[in-house]
């Protein structure tokens, strides 16, 4: 992450909107999983790994290259953090970053510069499902919606964008569902 960060600073100099988008569901556990601790552990482990430290680190090596005043730090988390996804791991990793974005907020906001979370809930035509969802489950969340369709990845895209804005600059601190309302449920 330090090299990231110099190689940014010598090309850029300042960061002014930084996106963290990267993150998953964690890998299957070496062996053949049948110890519950250990399949447990590697869940967690990785899910944090992959979720929260890696946007965690490079916030911290990019913190003096934000711009100041006017920069942005942006989240993806998932509705997954709101209530669960039956990945406990990956909901938890998703939801460790919303404190970390409100203290940043606190921390930053001297500075000018806003943080926000994003919290999508199902996109289609994205890779994080990797095979899919089948037809059967992907009805069965859409149904959860209150206005009765998937996301988009323009919905994700369009909501970033107003957050990276002039327009939102008074908003910092906030968790942003993008999930057609299904994060409560009918």
């Amino acid at each position: 992450m330090a090299r990231a960060a110099a190689v940014i600073g010598e090309r850029f100099g300042t960061v002014d909107v930084l996106i963290h988008n990267a993150g998953g569901l964690a890998p299957a556990p070496p062996g053949d999983g049948s110890d519950p601790l250990v399949a447990a552990a590697h869940e967690w482990t990785e899910s944090f790994r992959i979720n929260t430290l890696t946007a965690v680190l490079l916030t911290e090596a990019l913190r003096d290259r934000l711009a100041s005043p006017g920069g942005r730090g942006l989240f993806l988390s998932s509705i997954a953090a709101l209530r669960g996804s039956g990945a406990g791991g990956y909901g938890g990793s998703k939801a460790a970053l919303h404190p970390y974005a409100f203290d940043l907020a606190r921390r930053f906001g001297p500075r000018g510069i806003t943080v926000n979370v994003v919290a999508p809930g199902l996109i289609d035509d994205t890779e994080f499902f990797g095979g899919g969802l089948s037809e059967e489950r992907r009805r069965a969340r859409v149904a959860e919606t209150l206005n009765g369709r998937a996301g988009e990845p323009g919905d994700v895209a369009q909501t970033l964008l107003w957050l990276a804005s002039h327009a939102a600059g008074h908003v910092t601190a906030q968790v942003i569902q993008v999930n057609g309302g299904a994060q409560r449920g009918r």
